[in-house]
């Protein structure tokens, strides 16, 4: 055989075997993200507030990314069964959890054992809003003040029932941290999320709650529920003339809950800058941002090293509160 020959038979099986490379599948990393619908997991149920952001943020995640952003209600053990089912899932940016103050802060000082590690097993994209609680009766209750409230429970230690979102949430904590200033006795009755608590309420089934204000404001301006004070250090644009519980009788008072999207940990640091950057452009969205504040809360738009730190900030106050207040959950 000709050396001509042989050079193009070798040229040949060149092409040959590029070609038949460009047939192969590439890496996860090196193809275009993303290229099939997201999941979005919400560890309590549907039409609280991290429900609620959950759908707000979702909607505007799928338009910017193209992709359709799929919400997934996973609730009960005050998030740790939505939190465990992210924390397992592939870390391909195809599932991503909405995380609340209690699954990265509070449940790890509360639970004996938790399912998940709420630093190691997530990669933190931003927060999403902060939000008050808002401490809301039902209007047959005998008192309309903070005062009043603190005075029937002493005249009537435990039968004022308070209903939570689950054990560890901040619907939870706020009103163990109530307990503890106002050195009052009051029955925390938990629930797989804040709706089902709400309804309950609204039928007076459970006197008080110190609920996310995204899902107790509507029934406010409804008339349906009594507010009696905010639990923040200043009162909310949204509902100006609800006080604090600071200034209503328990000075020092404060409790502020918080939202925030996190990817699997492992999540390729290319995916993790493309989610981050998405979701920052989505909450400065306008229409998103008027839609969050409607709500009682306030936008909160970070880089992944920012909302890290501010986890390990939270996780020494909550643990700290949790300690002092005697909660637990076995």
């Amino acid at each position: 055989m000709t050396q001509r020959h042989t050079s193009r038979r070798l040229a040949l099986a060149t092409l040959a075997s590029a070609a038949a490379a460009a047939l192969l599948p590439l890496p996860a990393t090196a193809q275009a993200y993303p290229t099939k619908p997201i999941t979005m997991i919400v560890p309590f149920s549907a039409g609280g507030t991290t429900d609620i952001l959950a759908r707000i943020v979702g909607q505007a995640l799928s338009t910017e990314l193209g992709q359709s952003v799929v919400i997934d209600n996973r609730a009960g053990a005050g998030g740790n069964i939505g939190g465990q089912l992210a924390a397992r899932a592939p870390a391909d940016g195809y599932t991503l959890f909405m995380g609340t103050v209690g699954t990265h802060a509070i449940n790890e000082a509360l639970y004996k054992k938790m399912p998940f590690d709420p630093i190691k097993d997530f990669a933190p994209l931003s927060r999403v809003a902060n939000v008050p609680n808002l401490l809301v009766a039902h209007p047959a209750q005998p008192f309309k003040t903070v005062p009043e409230m603190i005075a029937y429970a002493k005249a009537n230690p435990g039968k004022i029932n308070f209903g939570s979102s689950g054990s560890g949430s901040s619907i939870h904590l706020s009103g163990e941290l109530f307990k503890s200033m106002a050195k009052v006795d009051m029955v925390h009755i938990p629930y797989k999320g804040s709706a089902p608590a709400v309804n309950d309420l609204l039928g007076n089934q459970i006197a008080i709650m110190f609920d996310n204000m995204p899902s107790a404001i509507q029934h406010v301006r409804a008339g349906k529920l009594r507010p009696i004070a905010v639990t923040t250090a200043k009162r909310s644009p949204e509902l100006p003339d609800v006080p604090t519980i600071a200034e209503s009788g328990v000075p020092g008072y404060e409790a502020t809950s918080w939202f925030g999207l996190f990817a699997v940990a492992g999540t390729p640091a290319p995916i993790v800058a493309q989610l981050n950057k998405a979701l920052v452009k989505v909450l400065n969205n306008p229409d998103v941002k008027a839609k969050i504040v409607a709500q009682g809360g306030e936008v909160v738009a970070e880089t992944p090293e920012q909302f890290a730190a501010f986890i390990k900030a939270e996780t020494a106050k909550w643990g700290k509160v949790v300690k002092e207040s005697g909660a637990s959950v076995d």
